[in-house]
């Protein structure tokens, strides 16, 4: 496929270019030689170039168009990557490039961006990228305990609480960012309070009563305190 790109500075001096189809936006280091599709899962120079893609949710297309230069400048000016949203398969896509000096950075980025697309802060996703020890962490309902219809929706709103009340406890406690989406649920943190704020909302799902489950957490969250 041959089309012309466009190029256009941003506001932070990389390129944006954007094809006359409108069909896709790409940023890159300056410097770089435009970037066409079939070039995505080449060579350049010898140096083998990495690719992730990333589909992205309807429900989340608003939020990433909206902070798309917020997403974009720390790939392309700290990581040294090239990233570019494909309306045509409705994927972000990142690769690298002769620029590209940390062999993370590629990780570093899909990580980054697949949090934002979980429903993390745009801040609390931009850790992933300073920070090494931070993870994400991903499991069902379902996977706990075999629910279906009210009582599946009854699990949920005992993670959450009245008003989201209960996750900002284990949150505060815990120092993870929790996300609640549906059946799914996403922790963002340490490998150890992760696995504090996991086994806290396992008990939940499994019908514990909140207190109990804070006493026991609170427990285990001053012995790491007291370790560290």
């Amino acid at each position: 496929m041959s089309t012309e790109l466009q190029t256009t500075k941003t506001a932070s001096g990389s390129n944006m270019e954007t094809e006359d189809t409108g069909e896709s936006v790409e940023i890159s280091p300056p410097k770089m030689a435009p970037l066409t599709t079939n070039e995505l899962a080449s060579e350049s120079d010898g140096v083998k170039v990495e690719k992730r893609m990333l589909r992205v949710p309807k429900i989340r297309y608003p939020p990433l168009k909206k902070n798309w230069m917020k997403i974009c400048t720390p790939i392309v000016e700290h990581l040294l990557l090239q990233v570019r949203f494909n309306t045509k398969t409705n994927c972000v896509e990142i690769r690298s490039c002769n620029e590209t000096k940390d062999i993370n950075a590629i990780q570093k980025a899909e990580d980054f961006v697949q949090a934002y697309l979980y429903g993390f802060e745009l801040e609390d996703s931009l850790a992933l990228i300073r920070l090494d020890d931070l993870f994400v962490d991903t499991f069902e309902v379902k996977d706990v305990k075999v629910l279906s219809g009210n009582h599946l929706s009854r699990a949920i709103g005992r993670v959450a609480g009245k008003n989201g009340k209960i996750k900002y406890t284990i949150e505060n406690v815990t120092r993870t960012r929790i996300v609640v989406a549906g059946s799914k649920i996403h922790i963002l943190g340490s490998y150890q309070n992760i696995r504090t704020a996991r086994r806290a909302i396992c008990n939940l799902i499994l019908g514990k009563p909140p207190s109990k489950v804070y006493g026991n957490m609170r427990a285990v969250a001053n012995r790491l305190a007291e370790k560290l």
